[in-house]
């Protein structure tokens, strides 16, 4: 008679490493799946559950610079102006203190001062943004406008 092993029933060894096995796989689905809803869905997810969503980054918007020919009440003020310098423009009213109109306009040109002008001031070109330039076009015609260096 041949020599064979004993035979062993019932002791289910290579059931057990199959339900282990399969647990593994379904744990790993299932970090595989939770794993992609946050790459994708996170934001949602955290709304559901009442969380603020994140804020988004949008790009900045484009300021279009724009030349707002200016007239000064001080000529001899102007004549220290040079292209590039920052300067404030303050609107000097009478019925109420002076407000600040621009704040670190540069200065683009300074014209040559007119000949024969008496105390109308003298012009220069500052290079703003369209809604500096447009209030200080209506404060140029109502009121009369200084300089501060910056």
């Amino acid at each position: 008679m041949p020599q064979f092993p004993p035979l062993r029933v019932g002791r289910g060894g290579g059931r057990l490493r199959r339900a282990v096995r399969r647990r593994r796989r379904a744990v790993s689905a299932g970090l595989a799946v939770v794993a992609a809803a946050l790459a994708v869905g996170g934001t949602e997810a955290q709304a559901s559950r009442g969380a603020a969503p994140p804020e988004v980054q949008r790009p900045a918007a484009v300021v279009r610079t724009v030349s707002a020919p200016v007239r000064i009440a001080d000529a001899g003020t102007v004549r220290l102006l040079r292209p590039g310098d920052r300067v404030d423009v303050v609107a000097a009213e009478r019925a109420g203190p002076p407000r600040v109109v621009a704040s670190g306009a540069r200065v683009a040109e300074v014209p040559a001062p007119e000949q024969g002008a008496g105390d109308g001031g003298a012009l220069v070109v500052l290079s703003v943004d369209r809604d500096t330039a447009r209030d200080l076009v209506g404060a140029g015609a109502v009121t009369r406008l200084a300089v501060t260096l910056c």
